[in-house]
């Protein structure tokens, strides 16, 4: 249903919906609080907010702001973390987080942040540890076998949620792909003031971001339109021929085109602003479906397919297999 809305803001032939029972509908679905501080920054930014009924500008006006105030804090604990790696001469790279709704959304309450994803060298990762622990971050998150990141939080006054700091050494479980995580460090420069803060190349953030929204297997909008919103900004900087190359070299390929082949599907107005060479034929299961109730037996056949064949090789495929007959003990 919001297929329309977030079309019309990336495509300027594509009319907003009039008709407010439009709107009262999509107030009513859950899925508009996942992009509600992205939809407003990009209505405003366009100056479109007057198209929408003044009801659903309020409310997107009010989860903007709320987004806002939230990253501010973020933010602010983002940098001292940062501050800290750069005295102790130790090299990072965030992930998404404000740093990214900053530098590719625009704006820095245009996008929800959850946490603090950070990449830390695998030798540093105790020391990492460490210096989070010296921040506050003293509670350990359970770890998931297998994975490739720790987590650290510390309760933040007046809210029930605490604030997360993901530790991560690698972006994907290492049984399942040839990643080489090396070239991320490689291609990336340092950012701002900093010289040990570093921050990744345009084409890693998109395969990054692809690679996260396989991992949730597209199951919010917010994924589909961080891909989005990474073709727009980044446009012609964005060469799909070396990123299918680094792929089938990762052995991520069938990963990152099932991805933006969905997305794609999704958003068909993609194809004009930036055709994807490799789009799969293939039919995959609509967002709509996903969320649907009686769509039973079409989500468990399409969650089987994403969780053990989007992998380049069988071997993958019998690791994930097997992996969830017997899982690691803890």
């Amino acid at each position: 249903m919001m297929n329309q809305l977030v079309s019309a803001l990336y495509k300027n032939k594509i009319e907003l919906p009039s008709d407010e029972a439009y709107y009262e509908q999509l107030l009513k679905n859950q899925d508009i609080d996942s992009i509600a501080p992205q939809v407003y920054h990009l209505l405003k930014s366009k100056g479109k907010l007057e198209q929408v009924p003044d009801f659903f500008c309020q409310y997107l006006k009010e989860q903007y702001f709320q987004t806002m105030q939230l990253n501010l804090f973020v933010k602010h604990e983002t940098s001292q973390i940062l501050n800290a790696f750069e005295e102790r001469g130790m090299e990072v790279i965030p992930l998404k987080g404000v740093g990214f709704a900053e530098s590719y959304f625009g704006n820095l309450g245009a996008r929800k942040t959850s946490d603090i994803d950070l990449l830390v060298k695998d030798y540093d990762i105790e020391a990492a540890v460490e210096l989070v622990k010296q921040l506050g971050f003293t509670v350990e998150e359970e770890r998931i076998p297998g994975h490739f990141h720790c987590s650290y939080s510390k309760q933040l006054p007046g809210s029930e949620i605490p604030l997360v700091v993901e530790l991560h050494w690698y972006l994907l479980k290492e049984s399942t792909a040839q990643f080489n995580i090396e070239e991320f460090w490689q291609a990336s420069k340092p950012s701002a003031q900093y010289l040990f803060v570093k921050e990744l190349s345009s084409l890693h953030v998109f395969y990054m971001i692809i690679l996260h929204g396989w991992r949730h297997n597209l199951d919010s909008l917010k994924y589909h339109l961080d891909i989005i919103q990474l073709i727009h900004f980044l446009k012609d900087d964005i060469d799909f021929h070396l990123l299918i190359n680094i792929a089938e070299k990762h052995q991520t390929k069938k990963r990152v085109i099932r991805t933006l082949s969905s997305v794609y599907q999704e958003f068909p107005f993609l194809d004009c602003n930036k055709p994807f060479p490799y789009k799969s034929d293939r039919k995959y299961l609509e967002f709509s479906h996903k969320k649907n109730e009686s769509s039973f037996y079409k989500k468990y056949t399409d969650y089987i397919d994403y969780q053990y064949f989007s992998y380049d090789t069988a071997s993958h495929t019998m690791k994930e297999i097997l992996a969830t007959i017997l899982p690691v003990k803890k």
